[in-house]
Protein backbone atom coordinates (compact mmCIF):
# COMPACT_ATOMS: atom_id res chain seq x y z
CA UNK A 1 0.00 0.00 0.00
CA UNK A 2 1.55 3.59 -0.83
CA UNK A 3 2.36 5.62 1.78
CA UNK A 4 -0.16 8.68 2.34
CA UNK A 5 2.50 12.04 1.56
CA UNK A 6 1.04 14.83 3.47
CA UNK A 7 3.94 16.64 2.56
CA UNK A 8 2.30 16.96 -1.11
CA UNK A 9 -0.89 19.02 0.30
CA UNK A 10 0.36 20.84 3.30
CA UNK A 11 4.46 21.65 3.41
CA UNK A 12 3.46 22.87 6.66
CA UNK A 13 2.41 20.23 8.94
CA UNK A 14 5.37 19.69 11.64
CA UNK A 15 3.21 17.12 14.27
CA UNK A 16 0.89 14.18 13.06
CA UNK A 17 0.61 10.31 14.14
CA UNK A 18 1.54 7.99 12.23
CA UNK A 19 0.77 3.50 11.97
CA UNK A 20 3.64 1.42 11.03
CA UNK A 21 2.69 -0.80 8.26
CA UNK A 22 6.12 -2.36 8.13
CA UNK A 23 9.73 -3.18 9.73
CA UNK A 24 12.69 -4.30 8.62
CA UNK A 25 16.26 -4.20 9.57
CA UNK A 26 18.83 -3.17 7.58
CA UNK A 27 21.56 -5.52 7.02
CA UNK A 28 24.35 -3.52 7.38
CA UNK A 29 23.46 -1.93 10.50
CA UNK A 30 21.34 -3.70 13.18
CA UNK A 31 21.39 -0.16 15.31
CA UNK A 32 18.92 0.86 12.63
CA UNK A 33 15.47 -0.27 10.92
CA UNK A 34 13.28 0.85 7.86
CA UNK A 35 10.13 1.16 8.71
CA UNK A 36 7.11 2.45 6.38
CA UNK A 37 4.18 4.64 7.86
CA UNK A 38 0.36 4.61 6.71
CA UNK A 39 1.23 8.50 6.32
CA UNK A 40 3.91 10.63 6.77
CA UNK A 41 5.12 14.79 6.22
CA UNK A 42 8.65 13.42 6.25
CA UNK A 43 10.03 14.52 2.23
CA UNK A 44 12.35 11.49 1.12
CA UNK A 45 15.28 12.61 -0.67
CA UNK A 46 14.44 13.60 -4.25
CA UNK A 47 14.76 16.20 -7.12
CA UNK A 48 18.01 17.73 -5.91
CA UNK A 49 16.60 18.20 -2.37
CA UNK A 50 17.74 16.43 0.96
CA UNK A 51 15.42 14.83 2.99
CA UNK A 52 13.41 15.66 5.97
CA UNK A 53 14.85 13.91 9.27
CA UNK A 54 12.97 14.02 12.91
CA UNK A 55 11.40 11.65 15.24
CA UNK A 56 8.74 9.08 14.89
CA UNK A 57 8.07 8.82 18.65
CA UNK A 58 10.89 7.94 20.59
CA UNK A 59 13.04 7.08 17.47
CA UNK A 60 15.14 9.39 15.92
CA UNK A 61 14.63 9.16 11.67
CA UNK A 62 18.07 9.76 10.05
CA UNK A 63 17.21 8.91 6.12
CA UNK A 64 13.81 9.25 3.95
CA UNK A 65 13.69 7.25 1.13
CA UNK A 66 10.65 6.61 -1.60
CA UNK A 67 10.23 3.61 -3.56
CA UNK A 68 7.69 2.64 -5.51
CA UNK A 69 5.14 4.98 -3.80
CA UNK A 70 6.25 3.72 -0.40
CA UNK A 71 8.16 6.43 2.16
CA UNK A 72 10.84 4.27 3.67
CA UNK A 73 12.05 5.79 6.79
CA UNK A 74 15.98 4.78 8.45
CA UNK A 75 15.48 5.22 12.39
CA UNK A 76 17.68 4.89 15.38
CA UNK A 77 16.38 1.71 17.44
CA UNK A 78 18.77 2.61 20.42
CA UNK A 79 17.89 1.53 23.67
CA UNK A 80 13.80 1.44 22.84
CA UNK A 81 12.36 -1.64 21.52
CA UNK A 82 11.48 -2.73 18.13
CA UNK A 83 8.58 -1.29 16.93
CA UNK A 84 5.52 -3.42 15.57
CA UNK A 85 3.34 -3.03 12.85
CA UNK A 86 -0.07 -1.35 13.65
CA UNK A 87 1.49 0.34 16.56
CA UNK A 88 0.65 4.46 16.07
CA UNK A 89 3.40 7.02 16.61
CA UNK A 90 3.36 10.78 17.68
CA UNK A 91 5.73 12.04 14.72
CA UNK A 92 7.51 15.24 14.17
CA UNK A 93 9.71 17.12 11.76
CA UNK A 94 13.21 18.63 12.20
CA UNK A 95 11.42 22.15 11.28
CA UNK A 96 14.43 24.40 10.91
CA UNK A 97 15.76 21.51 8.01
CA UNK A 98 12.49 21.68 6.41
CA UNK A 99 12.27 25.30 5.94
CA UNK A 100 15.74 25.89 5.13
CA UNK A 101 15.25 23.28 2.00
CA UNK A 102 11.98 25.12 1.31
CA UNK A 103 13.56 28.05 1.15
CA UNK A 104 16.72 26.94 -0.67
CA UNK A 105 14.52 25.07 -3.24
CA UNK A 106 12.17 27.88 -4.30
CA UNK A 107 14.61 30.07 -4.58
CA UNK A 108 16.32 28.06 -6.90
CA UNK A 109 13.00 28.13 -8.98
CA UNK A 110 13.04 31.90 -8.92
CA UNK A 111 16.43 32.21 -10.34
CA UNK A 112 16.12 29.31 -13.12
CA UNK A 113 12.90 30.89 -13.97
CA UNK A 114 14.49 34.35 -14.21
CA UNK A 115 17.15 32.66 -16.36
CA UNK A 116 15.01 31.44 -18.68
CA UNK A 117 12.94 34.28 -18.80
CA UNK A 118 15.68 37.09 -19.19
CA UNK A 119 18.11 34.99 -21.93
CA UNK A 120 16.35 31.80 -22.51
CA UNK A 121 18.64 29.82 -19.85
CA UNK A 122 17.25 26.22 -19.00
CA UNK A 123 18.44 24.59 -15.81
CA UNK A 124 20.10 21.21 -16.98
CA UNK A 125 21.11 20.42 -13.56
CA UNK A 126 20.61 21.14 -10.06
CA UNK A 127 22.85 20.67 -6.37
CA UNK A 128 21.82 21.58 -2.86
CA UNK A 129 25.15 21.38 -1.09
CA UNK A 130 26.69 22.19 2.63
CA UNK A 131 27.60 25.71 1.44
CA UNK A 132 25.96 27.05 -1.43
CA UNK A 133 23.44 25.58 -4.14
CA UNK A 134 24.62 25.66 -7.79
CA UNK A 135 22.41 25.42 -11.23
CA UNK A 136 23.93 24.79 -14.57
CA UNK A 137 22.44 26.69 -17.27
CA UNK A 138 22.33 26.04 -20.87
CA UNK A 139 21.80 28.48 -23.44
CA UNK A 140 20.36 26.78 -26.30
CA UNK A 141 16.92 28.76 -26.30
CA UNK A 142 18.42 32.04 -28.00
CA UNK A 143 21.23 32.10 -30.55
CA UNK A 144 22.10 35.39 -29.73
CA UNK A 145 22.93 35.08 -26.11
CA UNK A 146 26.22 33.17 -25.80
CA UNK A 147 27.71 34.08 -22.33
CA UNK A 148 26.31 34.99 -18.91
CA UNK A 149 28.41 37.87 -17.76
CA UNK A 150 28.87 38.88 -14.41
CA UNK A 151 26.69 41.73 -15.34
CA UNK A 152 23.76 39.54 -16.74
CA UNK A 153 23.93 37.16 -13.44
CA UNK A 154 23.30 40.57 -11.28
CA UNK A 155 20.53 41.41 -13.50
CA UNK A 156 19.27 38.21 -13.07
CA UNK A 157 19.70 38.33 -9.18
CA UNK A 158 18.19 42.02 -9.08
CA UNK A 159 14.79 40.53 -10.35
CA UNK A 160 15.13 37.35 -8.49
CA UNK A 161 14.49 39.52 -5.73
CA UNK A 162 12.37 41.41 -6.75
CA UNK A 163 10.05 38.59 -7.35
CA UNK A 164 10.72 38.20 -3.76
CA UNK A 165 9.90 41.59 -2.10
CA UNK A 166 6.59 41.06 -4.61
CA UNK A 167 5.62 38.20 -1.96
CA UNK A 168 4.52 36.27 -5.36
CA UNK A 169 2.23 33.26 -4.36
CA UNK A 170 3.49 29.98 -4.63
CA UNK A 171 0.88 27.46 -5.78
CA UNK A 172 1.05 23.41 -6.15
CA UNK A 173 -1.06 21.89 -8.70
CA UNK A 174 -1.18 17.96 -8.97
CA UNK A 175 -2.44 16.87 -12.71
CA UNK A 176 -3.39 12.86 -13.12
CA UNK A 177 -1.91 13.30 -16.94
CA UNK A 178 0.42 15.32 -19.02
CA UNK A 179 -2.19 16.69 -21.39
CA UNK A 180 -3.73 18.85 -18.33
CA UNK A 181 -0.15 19.73 -16.96
CA UNK A 182 0.79 20.91 -20.37
CA UNK A 183 -1.53 23.84 -20.21
CA UNK A 184 0.35 25.31 -17.58
CA UNK A 185 2.99 27.89 -18.87
CA UNK A 186 6.36 25.49 -18.28
CA UNK A 187 9.37 26.37 -18.57
CA UNK A 188 10.88 23.06 -19.12
CA UNK A 189 9.44 19.91 -20.72
CA UNK A 190 7.66 17.23 -18.60
CA UNK A 191 9.32 14.24 -18.25
CA UNK A 192 6.25 12.44 -16.86
CA UNK A 193 2.98 10.74 -18.17
CA UNK A 194 0.49 11.07 -15.25
CA UNK A 195 0.92 12.23 -11.52
CA UNK A 196 2.46 15.29 -12.29
CA UNK A 197 3.41 18.33 -9.76
CA UNK A 198 3.43 21.65 -10.81
CA UNK A 199 5.53 24.12 -8.67
CA UNK A 200 4.34 28.12 -9.95
CA UNK A 201 5.58 31.37 -8.53
CA UNK A 202 3.56 33.99 -9.19
CA UNK A 203 0.21 33.84 -11.14
CA UNK A 204 -0.44 32.02 -14.18
CA UNK A 205 -0.82 34.72 -16.41
CA UNK A 206 2.63 36.13 -15.47
CA UNK A 207 4.27 32.95 -13.67
CA UNK A 208 7.68 34.27 -12.53
CA UNK A 209 8.54 30.31 -13.09
CA UNK A 210 6.51 27.05 -13.59
CA UNK A 211 7.74 23.95 -13.67
CA UNK A 212 7.51 20.07 -12.52
CA UNK A 213 8.63 19.32 -8.88
CA UNK A 214 7.92 17.07 -6.29
CA UNK A 215 10.09 18.95 -3.50
CA UNK A 216 8.38 21.67 -0.68
CA UNK A 217 8.34 24.97 -0.88
CA UNK A 218 6.74 27.89 1.38
CA UNK A 219 3.40 28.90 0.38
CA UNK A 220 5.07 32.77 -1.24
CA UNK A 221 8.10 33.66 -2.84
CA UNK A 222 8.74 36.72 0.22
CA UNK A 223 9.37 33.83 3.06
CA UNK A 224 12.34 32.91 0.81
CA UNK A 225 13.81 36.13 1.93
CA UNK A 226 16.74 36.14 -0.03
CA UNK A 227 18.31 35.31 -3.11
CA UNK A 228 22.60 36.11 -3.86
CA UNK A 229 24.75 34.88 -6.55
CA UNK A 230 28.17 34.40 -5.25
CA UNK A 231 29.79 33.71 -8.72
CA UNK A 232 29.74 32.04 -12.93
CA UNK A 233 31.98 29.88 -14.16
CA UNK A 234 32.04 28.26 -17.51
CA UNK A 235 30.88 24.29 -16.69
CA UNK A 236 30.86 20.86 -19.87
CA UNK A 237 29.49 23.99 -22.60
CA UNK A 238 27.09 25.58 -19.83
CA UNK A 239 27.34 28.11 -16.82
CA UNK A 240 27.74 27.23 -13.60
CA UNK A 241 26.01 29.61 -10.95
CA UNK A 242 27.16 29.26 -7.45
CA UNK A 243 24.22 31.05 -4.94
CA UNK A 244 22.62 30.81 -1.89
CA UNK A 245 18.77 31.63 -0.58
CA UNK A 246 17.20 32.07 2.82
CA UNK A 247 18.57 32.40 5.74
CA UNK A 248 21.60 30.78 4.63
CA UNK A 249 22.14 33.83 2.40
CA UNK A 250 22.15 36.08 5.66
CA UNK A 251 24.15 34.18 7.30
CA UNK A 252 26.44 34.28 4.33
CA UNK A 253 26.35 37.83 4.42
CA UNK A 254 26.80 38.16 8.34
CA UNK A 255 30.01 36.96 8.04
CA UNK A 256 31.29 39.11 5.31
CA UNK A 257 30.31 42.15 6.66
CA UNK A 258 31.76 40.75 10.05
CA UNK A 259 35.20 40.11 7.92
CA UNK A 260 35.05 43.53 6.02
CA UNK A 261 34.25 45.54 9.10
CA UNK A 262 37.44 43.88 10.81
CA UNK A 263 39.77 44.25 8.09
CA UNK A 264 38.35 48.04 7.85
CA UNK A 265 39.07 48.75 11.03
CA UNK A 266 42.26 46.70 11.19
CA UNK A 267 43.72 48.35 7.92
CA UNK A 268 41.67 52.37 9.01
CA UNK A 269 40.41 52.04 5.64
CA UNK A 270 36.19 52.01 5.18
CA UNK A 271 34.77 49.16 3.38
CA UNK A 272 34.58 51.55 0.03
CA UNK A 273 38.42 51.90 -0.11
CA UNK A 274 39.58 48.41 1.54
CA UNK A 275 40.57 47.11 -1.72
CA UNK A 276 42.84 50.11 -2.71
CA UNK A 277 44.84 49.84 0.88
CA UNK A 278 44.95 46.10 0.79
CA UNK A 279 46.72 47.00 -3.00
CA UNK A 280 49.57 49.66 -1.30
CA UNK A 281 50.31 47.48 1.45
CA UNK A 282 50.78 44.25 -0.95
CA UNK A 283 53.05 46.46 -3.51
CA UNK A 284 54.57 47.67 0.03
CA UNK A 285 55.64 44.22 1.12
CA UNK A 286 56.30 43.17 -2.69
CA UNK A 287 58.71 46.34 -2.67
CA UNK A 288 60.07 45.17 0.71
CA UNK A 289 60.90 41.68 -0.31
CA UNK A 290 62.48 43.02 -3.09
CA UNK A 291 64.80 44.79 -1.06
CA UNK A 292 65.45 42.36 1.34
CA UNK A 293 66.14 39.76 -1.48
CA UNK A 294 68.61 41.91 -2.65
CA UNK A 295 70.27 42.56 0.93
CA UNK A 296 70.51 39.33 1.79
CA UNK A 297 72.34 38.46 -1.17
CA UNK A 298 74.97 40.81 -0.98
CA UNK A 299 74.75 39.50 2.59
CA UNK A 300 75.53 36.25 1.86
CA UNK A 301 78.28 36.90 -0.96
CA UNK A 302 79.89 39.09 1.84
CA UNK A 303 79.71 35.91 3.86
CA UNK A 304 80.69 33.61 1.70
CA UNK A 305 83.97 36.03 0.61
CA UNK A 306 85.05 35.93 4.42
CA UNK A 307 84.63 32.05 4.87
CA UNK A 308 86.34 31.54 1.31
CA UNK A 309 89.53 33.58 2.94
CA UNK A 310 88.99 31.29 6.15
CA UNK A 311 89.61 28.73 3.97
CA UNK A 312 92.67 29.61 2.22
CA UNK A 313 94.43 30.99 5.27
CA UNK A 314 93.90 27.58 7.08
CA UNK A 315 94.58 24.15 6.65
CA UNK A 316 91.17 23.16 8.08
CA UNK A 317 89.78 19.79 7.61
CA UNK A 318 85.94 21.34 9.15
CA UNK A 319 84.83 24.78 9.19
CA UNK A 320 81.52 25.63 11.22
CA UNK A 321 79.75 28.59 10.39
CA UNK A 322 76.90 29.61 12.73
CA UNK A 323 74.40 32.28 11.74
CA UNK A 324 71.79 34.12 14.48
CA UNK A 325 69.46 35.56 11.43
CA UNK A 326 69.71 33.30 8.17
CA UNK A 327 67.61 30.55 7.69
CA UNK A 328 68.11 26.51 6.44
CA UNK A 329 66.80 28.19 2.93
CA UNK A 330 69.75 30.63 3.19
CA UNK A 331 72.36 28.77 4.45
CA UNK A 332 71.05 26.14 1.44
CA UNK A 333 71.90 28.20 -0.64
CA UNK A 334 75.14 29.51 0.51
CA UNK A 335 76.23 26.08 0.78
CA UNK A 336 75.62 25.59 -3.51
CA UNK A 337 79.01 27.74 -3.56
CA UNK A 338 80.87 24.88 -2.10
CA UNK A 339 79.25 21.72 -3.41
CA UNK A 340 82.05 20.08 -5.42
CA UNK A 341 84.38 22.40 -4.67
CA UNK A 342 85.51 22.92 -1.43
CA UNK A 343 88.26 19.85 -0.06
CA UNK A 344 86.85 20.12 3.48
CA UNK A 345 83.52 19.92 5.27
CA UNK A 346 81.79 22.78 5.73
CA UNK A 347 78.85 22.81 8.36
CA UNK A 348 76.35 25.72 8.02
CA UNK A 349 74.23 26.21 11.21
CA UNK A 350 71.05 28.13 11.42
CA UNK A 351 70.59 29.08 14.96
CA UNK A 352 66.74 30.04 14.65
CA UNK A 353 65.91 26.94 12.32
CA UNK A 354 67.83 24.23 14.36
CA UNK A 355 69.79 22.77 11.04
CA UNK A 356 72.94 21.85 9.62
CA UNK A 357 74.00 22.66 6.00
CA UNK A 358 77.15 20.32 5.08
CA UNK A 359 79.12 20.81 2.08
CA UNK A 360 82.39 19.31 0.21
CA UNK A 361 83.66 18.51 -2.67
CA UNK A 362 82.42 15.02 -2.52
CA UNK A 363 86.35 13.44 -2.10
CA UNK A 364 87.19 14.40 1.46
CA UNK A 365 83.73 13.03 3.09
CA UNK A 366 80.39 11.75 2.29
CA UNK A 367 77.84 14.51 3.24
CA UNK A 368 74.74 12.20 2.82
CA UNK A 369 76.61 9.30 4.81
CA UNK A 370 77.76 11.47 8.12
CA UNK A 371 74.07 12.75 8.41
CA UNK A 372 72.98 9.23 8.25
CA UNK A 373 74.79 8.04 10.35
CA UNK A 374 75.56 10.49 13.10
CA UNK A 375 72.23 12.91 12.90
CA UNK A 376 70.19 10.34 14.37
CA UNK A 377 72.15 10.09 17.34
CA UNK A 378 71.20 13.52 18.46
CA UNK A 379 67.48 12.95 17.28
CA UNK A 380 68.14 14.62 14.01
CA UNK A 381 66.58 14.45 10.61
CA UNK A 382 67.22 14.79 7.62
CA UNK A 383 69.69 13.56 3.79
CA UNK A 384 71.47 14.02 1.29
CA UNK A 385 74.50 13.66 -1.36
CA UNK A 386 78.12 13.15 -0.81
CA UNK A 387 78.58 16.93 -1.84
CA UNK A 388 75.44 18.45 0.03
CA UNK A 389 73.66 17.68 2.92
CA UNK A 390 70.48 18.77 5.64
CA UNK A 391 70.21 17.82 9.46
CA UNK A 392 67.76 19.00 11.12
CA UNK A 393 67.50 18.84 14.97
CA UNK A 394 64.61 19.16 17.98
CA UNK A 395 67.20 21.70 20.53
CA UNK A 396 70.22 24.05 19.41
CA UNK A 397 72.68 22.00 21.67
CA UNK A 398 71.67 18.78 19.87
CA UNK A 399 72.50 20.47 16.39
CA UNK A 400 75.98 22.02 18.27
CA UNK A 401 76.76 18.37 19.43
CA UNK A 402 76.30 17.09 16.18
CA UNK A 403 78.73 19.33 14.70
CA UNK A 404 81.67 19.05 17.46
CA UNK A 405 81.22 14.51 16.65
CA UNK A 406 81.69 15.78 12.95
CA UNK A 407 84.73 17.94 14.02
CA UNK A 408 86.48 15.17 15.98
CA UNK A 409 86.14 12.66 13.34
CA UNK A 410 86.88 13.97 10.33
CA UNK A 411 90.15 16.69 12.28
Amino acid sequence: MDTAKLYKNDTYIKEWTGAVTSVKPLEEDDSRLLITLDRTAFFPEGGGQSCDTGFIGPYRVTDVQEEKGEVYHTIEKGDEPVPRPGASFHCSLDWERRFDNMQRHCGEHILSGIFYSLCGGINRGFHMGGDYMTIDISLEEDPAVTEITRETALEAELAANRVIWSDAPVTVTHFDSREEAEKMPLRKALALEEDITIVSVGSRENAADCVACCGTHPSSAGQVGLIKIYKVERYKGMFRIYFEAGERALKDYDEKHELISSLSQRYSASAGNLASKLDAREKKLSDLKDELYHIKKAFTAGECSRIDSLIEDSDLSVLFYSSDCLSAEALGDMSKHYMGKAPLLIILFSEKDKACILASDGVFCDCGSLVKEYAPKWSGKGGGSRVSARAVFPSEEKALAFSEALKELLS
